[in-house]
């Protein structure tokens, strides 16, 4: 049995959604965050950093969404990545390192200065700055994104999640999205997959 401990619409949602997609037997535990459940001596067996997500597969224990997702890929659904060769395989990384360097840092720039850091350092010119960082970086998306259903021809990849996601964030703080990648951001969002993720992180929530 897969473990993936998460909250609803944070970056275990990346996982959750592959979890889905691989259609493998999972459970869900959710930390509650707004109860700072992260910070607790249990958690942090887990997490040392106090974050979400984390995964327990077997004796393995790992975090980080990015390489949660790959591992999972590896693992249990290897055409989640491309392989038809050395070249695709190498701009499927870039566009993760991309993705997590220079479309999401930005974003979560908004939302640490916006709500998660502690109130007396967080600095309202962050969101000037970090929304031009934005636009910066979407521009160059918009640039490479081909013009196939996904970015590796007609079928996903765990980068194709991995933008998704960092797209509805994007769309959430109101980041303007050029036109290509709104295209292709509510394309990909209307996969099954992530409608039962979104729903099983859902009931994981008190009433």
């Amino acid at each position: 049995m897969l473990t993936l401990y998460g909250y609803p619409r944070s970056r275990s949602l990346r996982v959750s959604w592959l979890l889905e997609e691989l259609g493998l037997d999972w459970q869900y535990h959710l930390v509650n965050l707004q109860q700072g459940e992260q910070k607790t001596t249990d958690y942090l067996q887990h997490n040392v950093e106090g974050k979400v997500p984390t995964l327990i597969d077997n004796d393995l224990t790992l975090c980080e969404s990015t390489a949660i997702c790959l591992y999972l890929a590896e693992r249990y659904g290897p055409h989640w990545l491309p392989h038809q060769s050395l070249q695709q395989q190498a701009r499927h990384h870039q566009w993760i390192s991309f993705i997590i360097t220079e479309l999401e840092q930005p974003l979560w720039n908004i939302g640490k200065h916006r709500y998660a850091l502690p109130e007396p350092i967080r600095l309202p010119e962050m969101q000037a700055v970090a929304s031009w960082e934005f636009k910066k970086a979407i521009n160059v998306a918009s640039h490479w994104l081909p013009e196939s259903d996904y970015l590796f021809g007609n079928l996903p990849t765990v980068a194709d999640l991995i933008l998704t996601h960092t797209l509805n964030w994007a769309t959430a703080f109101k980041q303007k999205l050029p036109a290509n990648i709104e295209k292709y951001r509510l394309f990909v969002s209307q996969r099954p997959a992530l409608m039962r993720a979104l729903l099983k992180e859902q009931q994981a929530l008190p009433t």
